[in-house]
């Protein structure tokens, strides 16, 4: 089994103009002269961090990261509750994905994408099947409102407790409705103390959810500035349903026809069920759909990563001629 690769160190980075007033920070690691990829990154808000260069050969990729609108590196931060998100929408990250393809000189390259970022990999791919080689996912989603109920109603059967805490940290009067937009409104309350409750419950919903994957929590949940910035976001783009027509992504999914692709989905994946995977791998032509037994949502659980390095790595041998 295909084991991480070290974490290597950016050669060029920079800040990107993307218009609106924001600007998206990116970093290219790896060899220079190789394979270009894009690693997509989830949340939707989190930005992106050095274990991500770990699934990519360094010898033969050039990797570029990007932290996209409001949160990481780029600029304003959503961290900020005065940072107006209403240019944050799914549609506005495609866009700037081909700027900065464009930018950077890259004709097309590998997209990797996890959890969000499989949905907006899918999203891109579809825009703009052209400017992709291949595709590696793991956690998939779409972001269809089924998926959103599941993640913050549903899948409350299974944490009963955790989610009473967290139905319970919106009014009373609006606890047997849609929690998301109430945590939306919330988040962007003119009371500090109010909009930081409702990050740390949100938050800590979240961490119940992938806690029986092991692990240390990312800084991005616990610390409290990351934590508001990437639970803002997060209520931002969930309470309008990822800003996608409810199954668009599997309707429009012959588009990615042409484009060899990896799916690597736990299938103890208690945030984002199997299901999704499995229907995307019917009607994505080209799609394999790889089930690790003992995975959960992050790829932090058993023998997530692995799968992912050896479909990076297959794809790898194909561009260096040997595979």
């Amino acid at each position: 089994m295909a084991e991480l690769y070290p974490i290597t160190e950016p050669h060029d980075r920079g800040m990107l103009d993307v218009g609106d007033g924001n600007h998206v920070y990116w970093e290219v690691v790896g060899n220079p002269g190789g394979k270009p990829a894009v690693v997509v990154h989830g949340g939707p808000g989190t930005g992106c961090t050095p274990g991500m260069r770990q699934y990519f050969d360094p010898a033969v990729y050039r990797v570029v990261l990007f932290d996209q609108r409001n949160c990481g590196r780029s600029t304003p931060r959503a961290s900020d509750p005065a940072t107006d998100l209403s240019t944050n929408t799914t549609r506005h990250l495609i866009a700037d994905m081909e700027l900065l393809r464009r930018h950077l000189g890259i004709d097309r390259w590998l997209v990797f994408g996890g959890s969000w970022g499989a949905t907006l990999t899918f999203a891109y791919a579809e825009a703009h099947p052209e400017s992709v080689s291949e595709i590696v996912l793991s956690a998939i989603t779409n972001t269809r409102p089924s998926e959103i109920d599941w993640l913050y109603h549903g899948v409350g059967a299974i944490f009963p407790q955790e989610w009473e805490r967290f139905r319970d940290g919106v009014p009373e009067d609006e606890r047997d409705g849609n929690l998301v937009p109430v945590y939306n409104r919330l988040l962007n309350d003119p009371d500090p103390a109010v909009r930081e409750k409702a990050a740390k419950d949100w938050a800590d919903w979240e961490l119940a959810v992938t806690s029986l994957e092991g692990g240390e929590p990312s800084p991005f949940w616990t610390d409290p500035e990351l934590r508001y910035g990437l639970v803002r976001i997060c209520a931002h783009y969930f309470a309008n349903n990822g800003f996608l027509d409810d199954g668009v992504l599997q309707r429009e999914a012959g588009k990615l026809a042409g484009i060899p692709g990896v799916m690597v989905h736990g299938r103890f994946d208690l945030g984002g069920p199997l299901r999704t995977a499995w229907e995307m791998s019917k009607v994505w032509p080209d799609g394999e759909l790889v089930i690790v037994e003992t995975g959960g949502h992050t790829s932090r659980s058993t023998g997530m990563g692995e799968q992912i390095v050896a479909a990076t790595d297959r794809y790898a041998r194909a561009w260096a001629g040997t595979g």
